[in-house]
């Protein structure tokens, strides 16, 4: 096949090759599978990597290319300034050095476009865009790149979702609801349950916020939505865990961690939450305007209304709070709320999660072990540590394995080329907006989730393929069919031939905001071999092999150049071609294989 296509203009002839690429990483995480669907699972899965003993603790990279393997795993994708950092730092000072930076403020970022807009239009005001614009500039260009690396993991666990009307008809709170997962990430795992469960954005999304007290004579219950969703997602998971995740077993059979009757009396520890203010009036429960309408009720945590609350008897997971003479919601919601933090369970599933999320799919027991017992008491930066400097996530022999490693989501894919080609923003906004759509965009976008249950199971196992037969979960591959590949491999395509976004702050740019850097490659254009040395090096690290640069030299060597010295009447052809050049370089490398998936 001649690889002869203009990136910027209609041609479709490398589509063929960009979408085998993307299904065969399909394939590489499946196992050769077709469809299929969450098993809705929690057991972990076959461990990929020995249990015992665990090699010695790695403190510096030995190359640029293991550099590179450790900042995929501990921020939004490397640069060349933070692999020289770790290189010069080693490990652990760095992380220490980024687990000191101040948190970046996406609601300040929100606020600051909100007057802007208003400004210019005052009928108008920043939306659910303005949400996503503060992600991706953070996220690309942010100094706090661990802290906002472990908070987007954590936007997977306790979900809030724009998808849902009542949330993203509130975008001021969705961004403060993600500085409340930075400013503690590194903290107390009781603090941020406490934070995220007053939340008014995740008041909002599971339904807490004005939850009521039962009624015998109506028949009204309590709401059980965020009393289910919070042992279920955000703290002990489905079933007891030993410390390395195993399930713990009665009659053969995986014990259930909690049922229906702790259920009921935790959702009672929820009732009479509403909206923050100088009193408890029903009317600022209800949240009547425009008496009790105050401007920050939908960033201050939620407050206790006692007329509102149960003063009945509450039984959950062993505990009993007694039948109350007069209700005390800060009481109730205490017990919860440490109840779910001290349970033996937190350590295990929440941590072996933050393994899926940074570093491998398929962590083995004695990782998620040593991962938990760092987490003790509730301890998020020392898991943090734990799982970004355990010998399983250092051991570059260990990332070898078939089974090591996890298929990158498509916005960290995204990021991630955009943080490693220098891209910038002409708006200096990063106006990336939602790229939802699977057909022609990524599939996904941050903070809009379908469901509570995010993109993807964390016991997500394929059936139907060599992965599933193995055991293996694989939670990113929910997001992979036909549709998505194509969609992928479209939106890259567009994005490297004009830029990604929108055209400018005020919509009437001249090209698409967010653009790659070229500078580097073009100089390397007339040299193939170089041109795809240069690409490799600052998109795949050690993930590029013979094969792969073999086949992108022929790629770039199809596109012609007309001359490499021009006159006045060809500069421009010349100009063009030599663009395409490092651009079909760019396109290739980030639809291989090799690209999508994280070793």
């Amino acid at each position: 096949m001649r690889h002869n296509l203009n990136l910027d203009g209609p041609g479709r002839s490398l589509r063929g090759l960009a979408l085998a690429g993307l299904l065969g990483a399909a394939l590489i995480g499946c196992g050769g599978g077709g469809g299929g669907g969450d098993t809705g699972s929690a057991t972990p899965s076959t461990p990929s990597t020995p249990s015992t003993p665990a090699p010695p603790v790695i403190a510096k990279p030995s190359s640029r290319d293991e550099a590179m393997r450790f900042l995929m795993q501990a921020s939004f994708g490397p640069t060349e300034a933070s692999i020289a950092a770790v290189m010069d730092k080693g490990y652990e000072p760095w992380l220490d050095e980024q687990l000191a930076k101040p948190a970046s403020a996406h609601r300040l970022n929100w606020d600051a476009a909100d007057a802007a807009i208003k400004a210019s239009a005052p009928s108008s005001s920043a939306g659910t865009r303005e949400v996503l614009d503060s992600f991706y500039k953070v996220a690309i260009t942010g100094e706090d790149q661990l802290r906002q690396r472990v908070a987007y993991a954590l936007s997977q666990i306790m979900v809030v979702s724009m998808a849902q009307d009542n949330v993203g008809n509130q975008p001021r709170s969705v961004a403060s609801y993600m500085d409340v997962l930075s400013a503690n990430a590194f903290g107390n795992y009781r603090d941020l349950l406490e934070q995220v469960a007053r939340h008014p954005a995740m008041g909002l999304y599971l339904s807490h916020l004005k939850n009521q007290k039962e009624d015998a004579k109506t028949g009204r219950v309590p709401d059980e939505n965020f009393a289910r969703e919070v042992m279920q997602l955000f703290s002990i998971g489905l079933i007891e865990l030993n410390a390395d995740g195993s399930p713990k077993l009665e009659g053969g059979a995986p014990k259930p961690s909690y049922g229906a009757e702790d259920i009921s009396g935790m959702a009672k520890v929820f009732t009479g939450f509403s909206w923050d203010g100088a009193d408890t009036a029903d009317g600022r429960f209800w949240g009547w305007c425009p008496d009790y309408c105050a401007a920050d009720r939908l960033i201050k945590p939620m407050q206790g209304y006692s007329q509102f609350h149960s003063i009945s008897e509450k039984r959950f997971l062993g505990k009993v709070l007694p039948a109350q003479d007069k209700a005390d919601p800060a009481a109730s919601l205490k017990l919860g709320l440490d109840t779910l933090a001290t349970h033996p369970n937190v350590g295990p599933f929440i941590g072996r999660q933050m393994i899926q999320r940074l570093v491998t799919s398929n962590p083995s027991p004695a990782y998620v072990a040593r991962v938990s017992k760092a987490f003790g008491g509730g301890d998020m930066k020392a898991m943090v540590k734990a799982v970004l400097l355990d010998a399983e996530a250092r051991d570059a022999t260990l990332a070898g394995q078939p089974s090591y490693g996890k298929l990158q989501e498509p916005v960290l894919r995204l990021i991630s080329a955009l943080r490693g080609l220098g891209a910038t923003s002409d708006s200096g906004a990063w106006l990336i907006g939602s790229t939802d759509d699977p057909s022609s965009q990524l599939g996904q976008s941050p903070m809009r989730s379908p469901s509570v249950f995010n993109f993807y199971r964390p016991g997500f196992v394929l059936p139907g393929s060599e992965s599933g037969a193995a055991k293996l979960t694989m939670p990113e591959l929910q997001l992979v069919h036909e549709t998505s590949v194509a969609g992928y491999a479209n939106y890259i395509r567009n994005g490297v031939a004009n830029g990604f976004g929108q055209r400018g702050l005020d919509f009437k740019g001249t090209r698409n905001d967010v653009q790659f850097d070229l500078t580097a490659l073009l100089p390397l254009v007339p040299k193939p071999a170089e041109l795809v040395e240069q690409v490799c090096k600052q998109l795949l690290g050690a993930r590029a092999n013979a094969a792969l640069k073999a086949e992108m030299v022929a790629a770039v060597e199809s596109v012609k150049l007309d001359a490499l010295k021009a006159d006045a009447s060809n500069q421009k052809t010349v100009d063009d071609q030599t663009r395409n050049r490092a651009k079909l370089a760019v396109y290739l490398a980030l639809v291989s294989p090799e690209y999508l998936v994280q070793k």
